[in-house]
């Protein structure tokens, strides 16, 4: 079983030379820490950056660099900074290579709600909306069940969506998953956990098959 760590770990396997890369608030934050060293990948802020580095360490944070989820933030030799006008534009006409989001709730047919529990209170959607109508890569970072053990991998999400039919692959702290037409088809599962075990925790249809190999973290 993964911890946040191992889900970012494993997420920064998909990012490739010379993508742009949006990442959504929690877990998707980590992946700028393990993206591999021989590559060049940017990454977008929708606060307006483009060329995030990794968290910075411990006194050595200024803050006023900060990323969407006001977490303080390095910077890369070449990073910009620009309003946000410029920043949605961007994502908006569709220059982001690859999106990585959290969620509540996936659903089989790849809908994905993560921005708001009824009777909670929320500042809003931010970037979300945007980011999931206009990307054409999306992969979630999540937690395969939530805290009460429920699955967050459905037949229909519960939760108000925050978009429709849009999630390609998903990596939580059991599996890798891929949305495909009937379901999710299981493509890894994490060290030491067996395919029963995803099974159980996943409600949508799991399509498994034959042998399932163990991921490479």
């Amino acid at each position: 079983m993964l911890d946040k760590n191992g889900i970012a770990k494993r997420i920064a396997k998909e990012v490739r030379d010379g993508f742009y890369v949006n990442l959504g608030i929690g877990i998707p934050t980590l992946v700028a820490n393990f993206v591999r060293s021989d590559i060049h990948v940017e990454f977008q802020s929708e606060n307006g950056v483009l060329g995030m580095g990794p968290f910075p360490f411990e006194g050595e944070e200024d803050a006023d660099i900060i990323n969407a989820g006001k977490q303080t933030i390095t910077t890369l030799p070449g990073a910009s900074f620009f309003d946000s006008a410029l920043s949605f534009s961007m994502i908006r006409g569709q220059h982001v290579d690859l999106t990585i989001l959290g969620a509540m709730e996936v659903a089989e047919n790849g809908d994905i709600a993560n921005w708001k529990i009824p009777g909670k209170m929320v500042k809003g959607m931010g970037g979300a909306m945007d980011l999931v109508a206009s990307a054409e890569n999306i992969i979630v970072a999540m937690t395969h069940t939530n805290k009460a053990g429920e699955s967050k991998l459905l037949k229909r999400c519960t939760l108000p969506l925050t978009g429709v039919g849009c999630v390609k692959k998903i990596v939580t702290n059991l599996a890798v998953l891929e949305v495909v037409e009937g379901g999710f088809k299981l493509l890894e599962r994490a060290p030491g956990v067996s395919v029963e075990t995803i099974a159980e925790a996943t409600e949508g249809n799991l399509i498994i098959e034959g042998d399932i190999p163990e991921m490479v973290i």
